[in-house]
């Protein structure tokens, strides 16, 4: 079926060509991620209330990871734990970090009434792969090991992120299934799963809106180190041979997003392997879309149904 924005992701596009914006592919990665942190600011939406923010680091393989520790007003507890979402956010593993993605870590928290954890892992190409896969484990590996000082419930532990995120998210989830700890669920956001890039979506005209057929390539060649680096599940974790007993999933993918075809795939080949999945298809939205919840009403409704999966999960 042909794609159809709906008809206020189509005026956001509009507004983004109209003002001129360069391509990322056309700048340097510290130019773009200036510019990926003034277009996130425009967008997004007033934040809910939370009782605190703290931030915190995380000792990994590479260093300190930075993290951000995010307590709603209405919190999950049991016996004095909690859930604990640990979100990677998203940005082709070269632009974003903790403040591009606050406003969604804190509606996160505000919608599933769990803590959330925000990594600010090492981003490329100053970082190559598997750096942030690296990061991502290590993270996750922390939060657990401090869990009770922060008054986190190990067994309702999980994992998400949106594009780059939902591809560390998914790694993770993968890693963690052989080497522990145990995680609960997945949240994938329009996740990459598949550095290959040879499904339709990747050659739609349609999908070339805003993440863009030729700033993928940016992104991948900034990322990896080599194209035999896409082969490995630890960059595509679509090439994993076995998905059974991994954790239950929220997949979202959007109709006009060059990575909609492989986050449906991934969705699929999960549930074929037994796992619990939930897949949402936003057809008429673009990749992205959840972060400008100013401008895009189903961002709003897409972090709802995201917060009522998690409050269901655990």
């Amino acid at each position: 079926m042909p794609v159809v924005l709906d008809a206020d992701a189509a005026a956001v596009l509009k507004a983004f060509r109209d003002a001129g914006r360069p391509p990322y592919e056309t700048l340097t990665p510290p130019e773009a991620r200036n510019l990926y942190l003034m277009g996130a600011a425009a967008a997004r939406p007033e934040p809910p209330a939370i009782a605190s923010v703290q931030s915190l680091n995380a000792l990994g393989p590479h260093g300190a990871i930075p993290l951000r520790l995010y307590k709603p007003l209405t919190l999950r507890e049991a016996d004095g734990l909690a859930p604990c979402l640990v979100f990677f956010h998203g940005g082709g593993w070269v632009i974003g970090d903790l403040d591009s993605h606050d406003v969604v870590c804190r509606t996160l928290a505000h919608e599933g009434q769990m803590l959330v954890v925000s990594v600010d892992y090492r981003l490329a190409p100053e970082h190559k792969f598997p750096t942030a896969v690296d990061d991502a484990i290590a993270a996750t590996e922390w939060v657990v090991a401090n869990a009770l000082t922060h008054g986190i419930d190990m067994s309702r532990l999980v994992v998400g992120g949106d594009s780059a995120g939902g591809n560390l998210a998914a790694i993770v989830a993968l890693h963690a299934r052989e080497a522990g700890p145990k995680i609960a669920g997945q949240v994938l956001i329009y996740p990459a799963t598949d550095f290959r890039m040879g499904h339709p979506s990747h050659s739609e005209p349609e999908t070339s809106c805003l993440l863009t057929h030729s700033v993928i390539r940016w992104f991948r060649d900034h990322y990896l180190n080599t194209p035999a680096d896409a082969d490995h599940w630890r960059a595509s974790p679509a090439r994993a041979t076995n998905f059974a007993g991994l954790p239950p999933a929220y997949v979202l993918t959007a109709g006009a997003d060059p990575l909609r075809d492989e986050g449906d795939e991934y969705a699929q080949r999960l549930a074929d392997a037994g796992v619990p999945v939930a897949h949402k298809t936003y057809p008429g939205q673009f990749h992205g879309f959840i972060t400008m919840g100013k401008l895009l009403p189903k961002a709003g409704e897409a972090m709802a149904e995201i917060g009522a999966w998690l409050r269901k999960l655990n």
